[in-house]
């Protein structure tokens, strides 16, 4: 094509710098005040377009006597119940649905692992509007049409693959859908095909990283420049290990099914310093995930999500469970950032009186010598007790006095840093199981 957008690869500008503003959609181009007048307009059409077609809320609204006439500011959205993933499981499979199943073109669900799947569907504009925020997402991460981008997502009916594929076409790239598994194969194809973008779970990425050197080949060489890295938690501690050891920007992309999929938020390469929410389509707020009361930008709390411009499942303050906190734009001044998600409520494990997230974990396991970045942690039950068991896998090659050290140290960092006892046992490496290129970070045998 010959518009100015659809120009080479190599004819835009390095990583790292920002964006031109001739790359940037009508939205990005907002002031503040004007996306706020688009919000108010949209909240209140989707509003009404879940009381009237969706039972669940229409039952919602009428029990907390509210319309969707009372809002009559983003203040107001206040006033209206949240929706949770248990909404979805109760109505399943297809009780949350606002259009007839003829105007549905496509449905995702969860893999249904702890109950049942929760199925999100979506219209042919739902389609294109995902589509459209994950391509800008792409771009703000430092893609360009041109690039050629490697989908490690898996593809079916998980949002990863399918979302980060039809939005790196539309913002003009070249689709590589290698999916996940066969690890080897994938390091030869990155090898003979040269993608400059990868899109993978950090966790996967990490993976990849040890089969290149397994096979004698420095990361570093590669052509990739760019890691979109979302769909779990990761820590700045993982973030420098990916960049030091593939010398790429690792930047982080956040979306969830029940909202739309990836493409809910993005980091921007060139400050790296939180996601900007893409707010002319999904709401955030942030609230006292035992109060409810909402807080303040600023504060951390539990992330809530209203969509603006859904058709088929239109979520009206949907309750991620994901913590967080708001702050203002800064590559993008329009849209309010939030912070990198690294916890969940629901991830959150009381063990004798003392709070422990797994990210406390993982930053300790990220700078234990010898020990790779793949871990997770066993709850256990000895009589009255609950014990905590962090499982490690240890780097290719490392022997039995250095995997006693590791675990003398990450048992003493845990017991230092969080202030809980614990038993490390540090396995072979590749021994924990991957699901979809996540590790499950906890498993709660109790």
């Amino acid at each position: 094509m010959s518009s100015e957008g659809m120009a080479p690869a190599a004819a835009g500008p390095r990583l790292g710098e920002p964006l031109p503003a001739r790359l940037l959609d009508a939205a990005e181009r907002m002031t503040r005040a004007e996306l706020m007048e688009h919000q108010l307009r949209s909240l209140r059409a989707s509003l009404r377009h879940a009381y009237d077609n969706v039972e669940l809320y229409r039952k919602k609204f009428d029990e907390a006597g509210v319309a969707p006439e009372d809002c009559r500011s983003l203040e107001d959205l206040a006033r209206f119940p949240f929706t949770t993933k248990a909404d979805l499981r109760d109505t399943y499979p297809f009780g949350m649905f606002a259009v007839p199943m003829d105007q549905v073109r496509r449905v995702h669900a969860s893999s249904g692992t702890t109950g049942r799947p929760t199925v999100v569907g979506y219209t042919e504009n739902d389609l294109s509007m995902w589509a459209d925020v994950v391509a800008r997402s792409i771009r703000a991460a430092g893609g360009r049409p041109g690039h050629k981008v490697h989908v490690s997502y898996g593809y079916g009916l998980f949002t990863g693959g399918l979302g980060a594929h039809y939005g790196a076409e539309r913002a003009g790239c070249t689709v590589i859908p290698a999916s996940g598994g066969m690890t080897a194969r994938q390091v030869r194809i990155i090898q003979d095909f040269r993608p400059e973008i990868i899109m993978v779970t950090p966790s996967y990425m990490l993976t990849l990283l040890d089969e290149f050197e397994r096979q004698g080949i420095d990361p570093r060489t590669s052509s990739l420049r760019v890691g979109i890295f979302g769909a779990e938690p990761w820590t700045e501690e993982m973030r420098r290990e990916i960049e030091e050891r593939m010398d790429i920007h690792a930047v982080d992309i956040y979306g969830l099914s029940e909202v739309i999929g990836p493409g809910v938020a993005q980091e921007c390469v060139e400050t790296k310093d939180g996601l900007h929410v893409w707010e002319d389509h999904f709401y955030p707020e942030v609230v006292d995930p035992i109060t409810d009361d909402i807080l303040p930008e600023g504060e951390s709390g539990e992330l809530v999500f209203t969509s603006l411009t859904k058709e088929a499942l239109p979520v009206i303050r949907y309750r991620t469970r994901d913590l967080t906190r708001l702050l203002p734009g800064t590559a993008r001044p329009a849209f309010r950032r939030m912070e990198k998600i690294t916890g969940r409520c629901d991830d959150m494990i009381i063990l004798r009186g003392v709070n422990v997230f797994p990210s406390q974990i993982e930053e300790i396991v990220l700078r234990t010598p010898g020990v790779a970045p793949h871990f997770q942690v066993r709850l256990t039950r000895r009589g009255r007790l609950d014990l905590m068991t962090v499982r490690a896998e240890a780097r290719p090659g490392i022997g039995p006095e250095q995997r006693e050290a590791a675990a003398a140290a990450i048992a003493q960092g845990v017991k230092d840093g969080v202030g809980v006892t614990v038993e490390v046992a540090i396995l072979d490496p590749e021994t924990l199981e991957r699901s979809v290129g996540k590790i499950r970070r906890i498993e709660d045998l109790r």
